[in-house]
């Protein structure tokens, strides 16, 4: 039904409008803020990321040119890849900053930990689906040994590279995408239990500069120029923003170096400070749209297999978007994560696109199957 249409007139475009909204919004606070430790403006910034974001769209365009489940039978072979990669990261990985999440490729850099997502998710949703194609009902024990083991290797990886926050994503896919599958309640409250008992050995795995920031959390003003930094001139930053903001290239806390990490993972604060409180709320909006649209296209799925596709972008997507606001405006710790299509970097803007492309094309199959 309705496979004679062309591509254009099947294309999910209010995926497309709405994170072509947010990445244009992205380079415009990319441009009015001047890059870290220089006085010009961020033209140079703002031009690699218009360049990582053609490569999104292009990267878009490959995953739409097949089916989602056709791209489903190879993901375990792409899971294999992804994890050799987080191992030749810890062997070959530079230091940067304290951490090693990149592998050079020549002149460029990637970072495979933002590729384990939608190749986790690929993983899961068909490992789900071919277990319940199987005759199992709701997922017992047995069933999630293998997506546990999928999601809890590149996890301890990430970890030790360390990235705590996009490993701590992977395990909040897992848990959604199970739950949307359908997992025994015996079997959910045993993994509960067994989460609850790795809470005392997750905090001896932490770092010291992470135990810093959870107590940090409650009380930034006991070291401000310490562990208390970031948040706090995070919230100074969109505090004097106000409601209307104090404009493009007005900002203070960023064009003076008070706010670190402009471009990355504290964007929404110089949104907050040029914008206001309009802009973000213009953000969220829109942030929400996308999710909305994306719960509409999993609950209108063809198939099993395209509807827990769909739950993990989402899933992924909302994560982020939570955890990021939450850390810039002090709700949350400061876990150093990027704002998905807003915050500059290649591999998270790329990798937001594959995972967008592979919802656009759930959408575009549901009446082809």
């Amino acid at each position: 039904m309705h496979a004679d249409r062309p591509l254009i007139a099947k294309l999910d475009w209010g995926t497309l409008i709405l994170s072509l909204a947010l990445a244009t919004l992205g380079l415009l606070l990319h441009y009015s803020t001047p890059a870290a430790g220089q006085v010009a403006f961020g033209r140079d910034i703002a031009l690699k990321q218009l360049v990582w974001l053609g490569l999104g769209l292009g990267a878009m365009g490959l995953v739409l040119l097949s089916d989602y489940q056709r791209l489903s039978r190879h993901a375990y072979w792409l899971y294999g890849l992804v994890i050799i990669s987080l191992v030749a990261v810890l062997w070959v990985g530079p230091a940067i900053n304290g951490a090693q999440r990149w592998l050079p490729l020549g002149p460029w850099r990637i970072q495979p930990s933002e590729l384990v997502k939608p190749i986790l998710i690929l993983a899961l949703a068909r490992y789900c689906t071919e277990e319940r194609r199987d005759g199992a009902g709701a997922l017992a024990l047995r069933h999630i040994l293998v997506p546990l083991g999928l999601a809890v290797l590149p996890f301890w990886l990430i970890v030790k590279q360390p990235d705590l926050s996009t490993a701590m994503i992977l395990l909040v896919i897992l848990s959604v995408m199970l739950m949307v599958n359908g997992i025994r309640r015996r079997t959910l409250l045993s993994l509960a239990s067994l989460g609850a008992c790795a809470l005392p050995v997750m905090w001896v795995l932490l770092q010291d500069y992470q135990r810093a920031r959870l107590f940090m959390l409650f009380n930034p003003q006991d070291d401000l120029l310490g562990a208390g930094y970031h948040s706090w001139q995070s919230k100074i930053a969109i505090g004097s923003g106000g409601l209307w903001g104090k404009g493009l290239f007005a900002s203070t806390q960023s064009r003076l170096q008070f706010l670190p990490e402009t471009h990355t993972d504290f964007i929404a604060a110089v949104l907050g400070e040029e914008m206001g409180f309009l802009g973000m709320a213009i953000v969220l909006v829109l942030f929400g749209l996308l999710v909305l649209h994306g719960l509409t296209i999993a609950s209108q799925a063809h198939d099993r297999l395209g509807s827990l596709i769909a739950t993990g972008v989402v899933t992924m997507v909302a994560t982020q978007v939570f955890l990021n606001i939450g850390m810039t405006t002090g709700l949350i710790p400061i876990i150093g994560l990027p704002l998905p299509l807003m915050s500059y970097g290649g591999s998270s803007l790329i990798t937001t696109f594959i995972c967008l492309g592979l919802l656009m094309n759930v959408q575009r199959h549901r009446f082809t199957f």
